[in-house]
């Protein structure tokens, strides 16, 4: 399984965890959604499951549900602010096709 935290998505995901309490994880997964398929989804979790892996990236814990590996196995997060705008984006080599506003993805 590999899955990359690029330093700003580092930066930030470690500011969003000192606000969770001790021992967060971060959960990634995808969920049916938009036209294409798929969405991403990031969260907070305070316990795993017994059918998640956990693994570790730039020392942040991360948690993926067994069945949502095949779909981020190989993916870069990132972080980027422009002005006002900020927001985590899904470099994944795995994506066929996106919807043309950006929030669904096919595989």
């Amino acid at each position: 399984m590999d899955i990359s935290l690029t330093d700003r998505a580092t930066a930030r995901i470690n500011e969003l965890l000192a606000k969770q309490q001790a021992g967060a994880v971060l959960r990634l997964g995808v969920t049916t959604a938009g036209c294409s398929g798929f969405s991403y989804t990031m969260d907070f979790a305070d316990a795993m499951t017994d059918n998640d892996i956990e693994f570790e990236e730039h020392g942040i814990r991360l948690v993926i549900d067994r069945e949502h590996l095949g779909y981020l196995d190989g993916m870069e997060i990132d972080f980027t602010r422009d002005g006002l705008n900020q927001s985590f984006s899904f470099n994944n080599p795995n994506v066929s096709a996106t919807c043309g506003c950006g929030e669904s993805f096919a595989v």
